[in-house]
């Protein structure tokens, strides 16, 4: 029996050599390679990896089952970001991209992410095309990655050169670079790394080599995964880090005091940046679980907000349709105008950078900017490892009102637009949502400090677990 192949909240991930092994991967691009004939008749795509394990030898099978279906392939040469596909994918005018990348998933895992023709993550619907044309387990007839290069249906290209022209032709960078700003920058083994070392000058870099292991630490840019980071800004007296994850498309910062600066603190300051220092206008857009406060800083400056599911696919959707400024979810994968519909932490940091530099201001006072509008706020998370009959029982009793408080914490109102959000009062709430990637429940809690936060998750944590 072959395995049933499913593409979650961010593309299909496996265990390589357990889920992810070449004969499954054959069956995936297959399914893709029917996908694209059926809507063009000469179809064409991008294929780039990260940093994983593998990477560049699961690219090169993809790459042969796709020639031998007749479709062109343009491949990096080297490990390319998850933004950088997605770009090349836009400009090249191909039919697909793919990415070979688990993202933030611990080493032993390795995925596959389609990105459509304008850039960023394929729609759900897409997907679920391609799922149902994977078949089961079949011969495949293909020649040499040598032969199909040397015939001109793969091609080798460029995308990390592409990426870095859109970049110079959208950033100030002397204005960063010709700063007295100290800057540092962690590439967590990830596939960002490349580029920072080519486009700024005087920025400290650490883990920024290959080293599939990522050093024990998953390439998730969270608090917790980035101490070496938090200690190096603070010891030497830095005004500011961010770190980027395996595939570079999302994105994590500190200030100049050390202090961990969320992803719902940088959506705000892009909106703010954009919209007063820039003029810049457009739709805000953001994801359930994501601060409230940012819908309080929309109302202040008269943007249209929009909440979606939690998936940036679905925010990519709107951006593709509709005049968007910022789109972003609490991950840490966020967009703006002026690229394509695709998370980018590059892109944003340098954003949030060039903000720095062109106002002279510290990031921790240009957080206090906003908080002359929103009020201090703070968006914490926990992520419960449970058992599956845990896990559903907890579910079930979302969908069935069971949770009418949590602790002293009493609800007030409940939406479950994706998982429960459960309104408590003075603009704070929690949220229960069982990952659509990962064997995980996580909990969300919006306060005015980050001990409050912390609070609500306690409290939440006692009364779901019993």
């Amino acid at each position: 029996m072959s395995q049933q192949i499913k593409f979650g909240t961010d593309g299909w991930r496996g265990i390589i050599a357990q889920d992810y092994t070449l004969e499954n991967l054959d069956r995936v691009v297959t399914a893709c390679s029917k996908w694209l004939k059926k809507k063009s008749p000469n179809p064409s795509l991008v294929i780039g990896y990260d940093c994983r394990f593998g990477g560049e030898l699961f690219t090169n099978r993809c790459a042969e089952v796709f020639a031998s279906n007749g479709i062109k392939v343009y491949v990096p040469f080297r490990y390319a970001s998850t933004p950088m596909v997605s770009f090349a994918t836009n400009r090249l005018k191909a039919d697909m991209g793919i990415v070979i990348t688990a993202s933030h998933n611990p080493p032993l895992y390795n995925g596959f992410k389609i990105k459509g023709p304008h850039g960023g993550p394929a729609s759900e619907e897409l997907t679920k095309e391609v799922e149902a044309l994977i078949e089961t387990t079949q011969e495949l007839n293909t020649k040499s990655f040598k032969q199909y290069t040397d015939e001109g249906k793969i091609i080798k290209t460029d995308l990390e050169d592409m990426y870095l022209k859109h970049i110079e032709a959208n950033f100030d960078l002397n204005s960063i670079n010709n700063s007295t700003m100290k800057l540092a920058y962690d590439g967590m083994f990830g596939a960002g790394q490349g580029v920072f070392k080519k486009i700024l000058r005087n920025v400290e870099m650490i883990h920024c080599e290959i080293n599939p292991y990522f050093n024990g630490t998953p390439p998730e840019p969270l608090l917790k995964n980035l101490k070496e980071l938090q200690a190096l800004v603070i010891n030497k007296k830095l005004d500011s880090g961010l770190a980027t994850d395996g595939d570079a498309d999302r994105l994590g910062m500190f200030d100049e005091k050390g202090r961990f600066v969320s992803s719902h603190h940088i959506i705000a300051l892009l909106i703010h940046y954009l919209h007063k220092y820039k003029g810049l206008d457009g739709k805000v857009c953001t994801a359930f679980s994501s601060s409230s406060r940012i819908a309080k800083l929309c109302k202040h400056y008269g943007l249209s907000l929009d909440i979606v599911k939690i998936g940036f696919k679905y925010i990519c959707q709107i951006m593709i349709h509709e005049k968007v400024m910022v789109g972003g979810e609490e991950s840490g994968g966020i967009a703006i105008t002026g690229h394509v519909p695709e998370r980018d932490g590059i892109f944003i940091g340098l954003t949030l950078w060039e903000f720095m530099a062109k106002t002279g201001r510290s990031l921790s006072s240009l957080i206090d900017e906003v908080y002359e509008i929103t009020g201090p706020f703070s968006v914490e998370r926990n992520d419960l490892h449970l058992q599956d009959e845990m896990k559903n029982k907890i579910v079930e009793n979302c969908k069935n009102g069971k949770y009418t408080h949590f602790g002293s914490y009493k609800v007030e109102k409940v939406e479950n637009l994706d998982g429960f959000k459960y309104h408590l009062g003075n603009e704070e709430w929690v949220m229960i949502r069982a990952s659509g990637t990962e064997p995980l429940l996580r909990t969300y809690a919006e306060s005015t400090t980050s001990e409050k936060a912390v609070e609500i998750l306690r409290a939440t944590e006692k009364e779901i677990l019993g």
